[in-house]
C-alpha cells in the first residue's frame, strides 16, 4: 500500500487556510495543523478533516518564533515520518496609515507574515532535501505586488514573501522541491464579511469579474500546484483576484 502524503498548513483554523487543508484532505493527504490557541474553530476544522478518512495532527506553535517552528517540524516528522507539502498561510494584519502606525504594529506583521514564512520553511526544507521531493506554497497577496494605502506593513511582508519564494525556488530546484506563491485578491472571509456595503461596492468596482473570490478557489490552485500536473512550475507568483491586477 502506498504511503499517504503529508501536508503541513499554517493558519488553517478558518478562511483560506481551512479551505486549503480540507482540499488537500479530500485528495488523501494527512494534515498537520499548527495552532496558537485551542478554540471551537480549531476543533471543528480537525473534525471536518478527520471525516475525510485522513489523519489530522495538531501542533502548538507561534510561527514568529524560530524555536516553535523547530518543534512543529520535529513533532510532524516524529508523527508521520515525512512532509511532502508545506503551505505557509498564517498571517496577520495591523492596518494603519504610516503617520499613526506604531513600531510594534509594523514589527508584528513582519515577524508573523515574513519571518514566520522563513522560520517554518527553514525547519521543513532539510527533510524535503533528504526526500529529494517537496512542494512549498507561500501565501502572498496582490498588495504585495501593487501596494495599498494603510498597509505599508502588510504590503511589505507580502512583497517579501514573493522575493523569498523566487530565491528559494532557485536554491532547491535541483532537489526536486518546487516553490511557488499565491497572491489572492479580495476573498470572502470573516474579515471581508464585516465590511460596509459602500466599501464592498468600491472593491467590486476594481475587479473585472465583479465578485469576490471564494476560499475554495485558492485551495483548488494549491491542489494543482502540489500535484504531478505542475512538475514544471516553480518560482512563480499566481494571482487569484478576478483580474484585479493585470
Amino acid at each position: 500500500m502506498e504511503e499517504r502524503k503529508v501536508a503541513l498548513v499554517t493558519g488553517a483554523t478558518r478562511g483560506i487556510g481551512k479551505a486549503i487543508a480540507l482540499e488537500l484532505a479530500d485528495n488523501g493527504y494527512d494534515i498537520v495543523l499548527n495552532y496558537r490557541s485551542v478554540n471551537d474553530e480549531l476543533k471543528q476544522t480537525q473534525k471536518e478533516i478527520e471525516e475525510k478518512n485522513v489523519n489530522c495532527f495538531l501542533v502548538y506553535g507561534d510561527i514568529s518564533k524560530f524555536e516553535d517552528c523547530e518543534n512543529i517540524a520535529k513533532q510532524a516528522i516524529d508523527e508521520f515520518g515525512r512532509i511532502d507539502v508545506l503551505v505557509n498561510n498564517a498571517g496577520i494584519t495591523r492596518d494603519g496609515l504610516i503617520m499613526r502606525m506604531k513600531k510594534e504594529d509594523f514589527e508584528s506583521v513582519i515577524d508573523t507574515n515574513l519571518t514566520g514564512t522563513f522560520n517554518m520553511t527553514r525547519n521543513i526544507v532539510p527533510f524535503m532535501i533528504k526526500q529529494k521531493n517537496g512542494r512549498i506554497i507561500n501565501l502572498s497577496s496582490v498588495v504585495g505586488i501593487t501596494g495599498n494605502a494603510g498597509q505599508t506593513n502588510y504590503s511589505a511582508s507580502k512583497a517579501g514573501v514573493i522575493g523569498f519564494t523566487k530565491s528559494l525556488a532557485k536554491e532547491v530546484a535541483s532537489r526536486n522541491i518546487l516553490v511557488n506563491a499565491i497572491a489572492p485578491g479580495f476573498i470572502e472571509t470573516d474579515m471581508t464579511k464585516v465590511l460596509s456595503d459602500n466599501v464592498k461596492e468600491a472593491i467590486l468596482n476594481q475587479i473585472p469579474l465583479k465578485r469576490m473570490g471564494e476560499a475554495k478557489e485558492v485551495a483548488k490552485l494549491v491542489k494543482f500546484l502540489v500535484s504531478d500536473d505542475s512538475k514544471y512550475i516553480t518560482g512563480q507568483v499566481i494571482n487569484v483576484d478576478g483580474g484585479m491586477v493585470m
